[in-house]
């Protein structure tokens, strides 16, 4: 994904958003369900990557940050965690699933309305309560830590991990380990450019 924290006008929404468009450009080049079989799986083994990055660096960092800046935040962050949770049961379904079965299309289509979903919740909710509650320099910082644990983070659904910090913390850069190994040995691709890459 486009890293943004690379520069030091953006902050964590900056981060956060963009990987959001990318996931959508992804969704909508799936939903049109063109190319092959083969095209489909990779583009989903990249959609579900990217979503498990994007997801673990949020439970990381953003939604304790949240807990501690908003009057609400444990709840907030509760409800991001449960809906993190149902999309990563979704994504290990579809992980299961051959492009060429008609469940593929139905998983697919379940991950990306919940995905939509979760998007609309934070970009029109949570991330405007962040920006005014959190100061510029912390959000700035969290920008470097998300994109910091988005390169050690899983990129396969672990449904069973831990969701909070510190567990989460401990667990996620071994798992991201042993998740980048597999994915070197099975030529899984896990980013757009390594997408690319394989298919041309």
């Amino acid at each position: 994904m486009t890293d943004p924290s690379t520069t030091m006008d953006h902050d964590v929404v900056d981060v956060l958003t963009a990987d959001h468009r990318e996931v959508e450009v992804l969704f909508v080049e799936l939903e049109s369900r063109r190319g092959t079989p083969e095209h489909r799986r990779h583009l989903a083994d990249v959609v579900i990557a990217e979503l498990v990055r994007h997801a673990i660096a949020e439970e990381m960092y953003v939604y304790p940050a949240a807990r501690r800046a908003l009057p609400d935040g444990d709840q907030i962050a509760d409800h991001e965690i449960s809906e993190h949770a149902d999309a990563e049961r979704t994504m290990k379904e579809l992980e299961a699933v051959d492009p060429s079965d008609p469940r593929f299309d139905e998983r697919l289509a379940h991950l990306t309305r919940t995905i939509r979903h979760h998007v609309r919740d934070e970009e029109h909710d949570l991330f405007p309560r962040l920006r005014a509650a959190v100061a510029r320099e912390e959000l700035v910082e969290l920008a470097g830590k998300v994109t910091t644990a988005k390169r050690m983070a899983p990129t396969r659904p672990h449904p069973a991990a831990p969701d909070r910090p510190p567990a989460n913390k401990l667990l996620a850069p071994g798992t991201g380990l042993v998740d980048r190994v597999r994915d070197a040995f099975s030529g899984r691709p896990t980013t757009t450019a390594e997408l690319r890459d394989k298919e041309s």
